[in-house]
């Protein structure tokens, strides 16, 4: 047999677990998805409320509120999905790893959905608050928003923080792995500033001081949370 045929044949046991897992993933979502379409409309009013309601918005296409009701579905569904994707992912990598090491993987994954969550409750009661007034009534001038590009910014916009979220979980797991520690990330606080305020001007839909700082302040005490969980895992 050639080289290359064994290496093929040691792979092929992994690209079909690959394949299953994908599979799996794909049904779950679009399982999720469904579900969601009964709670699209409720949720689209959800949105609209930092805004003052739907009559505060405008369509101007013909088929703007069918996308914008399709954006949201599939949006709901990914997060109705997510602690499924989650357990395909980690599922697909614990065979490469310690015992102890695929226990702290299986028990991360609620935490994946809380910290995601978390992060689009902050920008719904937090963020959106502050930023909407700003940015409808600069220089005074009357602004109807279209419904569709509210709706994409603000989901873009919870759907960002909601990753941001997860640096935490992400460091601990990395140091339970060894690759990083809490000395390494003290040491790292000037570029960690640096890149707090670069993730919080690319995230931000406006570009003044204080909603910059509202996304910068909880970027700064989830890194201030990961070190004390980097601290805690090492040890």
């Amino acid at each position: 047999m050639m080289p290359e045929d064994s290496l093929l044949a040691g792979l092929s046991p992994h690209f079909q677990e690959l394949r299953s897992r994908l599979l799996k993933s794909l049904i779950a979502l679009v399982i999720s998805v469904l579900i969601s379409f009964v709670f699209t409309g409720q949720i689209i009013d959800l949105l609209v409320q930092p805004i003052g309601g739907l009559e505060n918005l405008q369509s101007i296409e013909v088929t703007e509120n069918i996308s914008v009701f399709m954006k949201v579905a599939l949006l709901s569904g990914f997060i109705l999905a997510l602690p499924v994707l989650t357990y395909q992912i980690v599922a697909f990598i614990v065979p490469g790893l310690e015992p102890g090491e695929k226990h702290w993987l299986f028990v991360s994954i609620p935490f994946v959905v809380i910290l995601f969550v978390g992060g689009v409750a902050f920008t719904y009661f937090v963020m959106l608050r502050a930023a909407l007034p700003f940015m409808i009534g600069f220089l005074g001038v009357q602004t109807v928003p279209r419904l569709s590009n509210y709706i994409s910014f603000v989901t873009n916009l919870m759907f960002w923080v909601g990753i941001c979220f997860e640096a935490p979980l992400v460091v601990l797991l990395l140091a339970k792995l060894g690759l990083v520690s809490a000395r390494i990330l003290m040491r790292g606080w000037r570029v960690a500033i640096v890149a707090s305020a670069g993730l919080a001007a690319i995230i931000t839909p406006t570009t003044d001081p204080v909603n910059m700082g509202l996304l910068m302040a909880p970027l700064l005490g989830l890194y201030l949370l990961s070190i004390v969980l980097a601290f805690f895992v090492r040890r």
